[in-house]
């Protein structure tokens, strides 16, 4: 099936247009259809030999919202020791996440056992599992945003705290825990990028063609 030039301009927009939510979540609730709906989206990311290693925790209650927020914050807390001078000040000021506000949240985890020791794909890379996983994530972000939801991927919290307020079995890896709600704006540039903490890199800086160019 061919895509349109209207579908892919779609998709384009989509992409350049998401961006990390944190401090604009509105409480409004979001219909059981449309999480419905990012979670069918998230659940057809690819994946290495087709094993599918993802879970989804939905998430709504308030105190296990909290939970997650003490175990952010013990991560921020020891971030915000692990940056100098100006970079720390920086940091203080910076809202890093949307735990409590955002109206739900999801985890999204990793099985790395799910369809054996061997599987087609992962023979001589392990982890290309984990990131079917991350695949799952970002698919799932392009649909809430085309959905005109904001998504906040909480990454300073330790995987212990997840795993505790989730009640996640040992073997379980948690990968991203997103906050997801409708927003009061969405940002025209990133906001690490309009705080001055680090600018959008030049693309031809990153392009190579056939080797690793110096």
């Amino acid at each position: 099936m061919n895509i349109t030039k209207e579908e892919r301009d779609a998709v384009y927009k989509t992409i350049y247009n998401r961006r990390d939510t944190r401090g604009e979540f509105l409480s409004d609730s979001i219909d059981d259809e449309v999480i419905a709906r990012l979670l069918d989206a998230a659940h057809h990311a690819p994946s290495v030999g087709f094993m599918q290693p993802w879970d989804f925790i939905v998430v709504k209650n308030n105190k296990v919202k909290q939970q997650i927020k003490d175990g952010f914050e013990v991560a921020h807390n020891e971030a915000k020791e692990m940056f100098e001078g100006d970079r720390q000040e920086v940091y203080k000021t910076l809202k890093l996440e949307g735990i409590t506000e955002a109206p739900i949240g999801i985890c999204i985890t990793c099985d790395r056992s799910r369809t054996g020791d061997v599987v087609i794909g992962r023979t001589a890379n392990l982890e290309m599992d984990l990131y079917s996983s991350v695949c799952a994530v970002q698919t799932l972000w392009l649909a809430a945003r085309a959905e005109n939801l904001g998504v906040g991927w909480v990454s300073i919290i330790h995987h212990e705290a997840l795993k505790e307020a989730l009640n996640i079995p040992e073997h379980i890896v948690p990968v991203a825990y997103l906050c997801i709600g409708k927003v009061s704006h969405f940002h025209e540039k990133p906001e690490l990028e309009k705080a001055g903490w680090q600018d959008r890199m030049p693309l031809e800086e990153l392009v190579h063609y056939d080797g690793w160019k110096n």
